[in-house]
């Protein structure tokens, strides 16, 4: 069941459209990532699904029930932002407090429960006491509570902004990349944190980043956005291995996808560079097209193995575990990344021969759409 629908919705400010007829359907308990660099429309869509921005057209359903102008609040949906927004001066358990507070008292009532002078408050201050005592054990920051935001670390401020978002029981958390002012070490620690409290919650959460190893880890399907359209909506490794586009290639993996200008001969075969692949389907002669590859599916062979050397090795990098083999064509045609296993056992300057497997690549258009609906299977050796 979809928990939320995006429909249609287009967005501009001033002559900049930020989004074009944006469709999006969330199923109840997923983890979705809209994908996508800087200024390609991802806060813009959050914040309109959260109701902090109006669409100029284009419907927003929650649980099947239209919500396009209805404001917050009542939406029922929790939010947090990139800064985390914490209010400095207060004790992580009256941030996580404050929306049950605002909720559930009266401004005169709050001013006053200091003085304890009503049962009645009395009685809701403690019961929201209790409610923030129990997320924050299950958040793992209930010993941290009477700290303010400045005494704590960046994975406990991100939890406490986490419990203050969730703890008014929303059904759908929104993360505008709550993650970006975290080191690499706590970043991984965190996307650990938002996968349990889906478990632990049951939330369905919609994911902002432009961090594609952090989309690609913790969602069930991505939303890729490139220039304010959504290009491939998809689980992650489809967007890996069977990419939409020739942008979605381009953007999503590092290092990035090889790719390598061609041309169809008329006769069933792909010219590029120095290899010649089998087309997927027949194709006029002087079509030009794409090739691309990703690096993992280089194969490199050298010394004796090394029959008609068409590339030579430009630099290496050795990181332990694996290895990016740096290729450039011996007639400088073509530039390559290749990544290997570890440790890297040839050398800059040396000649080698260079081959990709035809299950392995994806054929795009001139105008970069995808001419191979899946990768295809072996048939033909890609020859250096």
């Amino acid at each position: 069941m979809n928990l939320l629908s995006v429909r249609d919705v287009s967005k501009s400010f001033g002559r900049a459209t930020i989004l074009s007829d944006i469709a999006l359907d969330v199923k109840d308990g997923e983890i979705i990532s809209l994908l996508g660099p800087s200024g390609s429309g991802k806060s813009t869509l959050l914040r309109i699904i959260a109701g902090l921005e109006q669409p100029d057209r284009g419907v927003i359903q929650l649980d099947g029930r239209d919500v396009t102008t209805t404001a917050p609040g009542p939406r029922g949906i929790a939010m947090v932002f990139q800064n985390l927004a914490l209010y400095p001066h207060l004790t992580a358990r009256q941030n996580i407090a404050l929306p049950l507070r605002i909720r559930r008292l009266s401004r005169l009532q709050r001013l006053l429960s200091p003085l304890r002078l009503s049962r009645h408050v009395r009685a809701i201050e403690r019961e929201i006491d209790r409610q923030v005592a129990n997320l924050a054990e299950k958040l793992a920051i209930d010993t941290q509570l009477d700290k303010i935001p400045a005494r704590l670390s960046g994975g406990q401020r991100q939890r406490v902004a986490i419990g203050r978002a969730i703890i008014r029981e929303s059904r759908l958390l929104l993360l505008d990349e709550p993650l970006s002012s975290l080191d690499a070490k706590l970043r991984v620690q965190a996307r650990e944190e938002i996968l349990e409290l889906r478990r632990n919650f049951g939330l369905t959460c919609i994911f902002v980043t432009h961090d594609q190893g952090e989309a690609l880890a913790i969602s069930d399907r991505v939303a890729v956005m490139l220039n304010g359209r959504i290009t491939q909506f998809a689980p992650p490794a489809a967007i890996y291995r069977s990419p939409a586009t020739l942008d979605v290639a381009r953007f999503v993996g590092s290092p990035a996808i090889n790719c390598i200008e061609g041309v169809a001969d008329g006769h069933g075969l792909v010219r590029a560079g120095l290899h010649t692949f089998t087309a997927p389907r027949p194709l006029a002669a002087g079509t030009r097209l794409t090739v691309a590859f990703r690096p993992e599916h280089v194969q490199i062979k050298s010394g004796a193995q090394a029959a008609s050397p068409g590339y030579q090795i430009a630099r290496t990098e050795d990181y332990g575990h694996e290895g990016l083999v740096h290729l450039r064509s011996v007639d400088d045609s073509t530039t390559l990344i290749g990544r290997i296993s570890a440790p890297v056992r040839i050398g800059i300057g040396d000649h080698v021969t260079v081959s990709v497997s035809e299950r392995d690549i994806h054929l795009f258009s001139e105008a970069g759409e995808r001419l191979d609906a899946e990768p295809f299977g072996v048939s033909h050796y890609a020859r250096a």
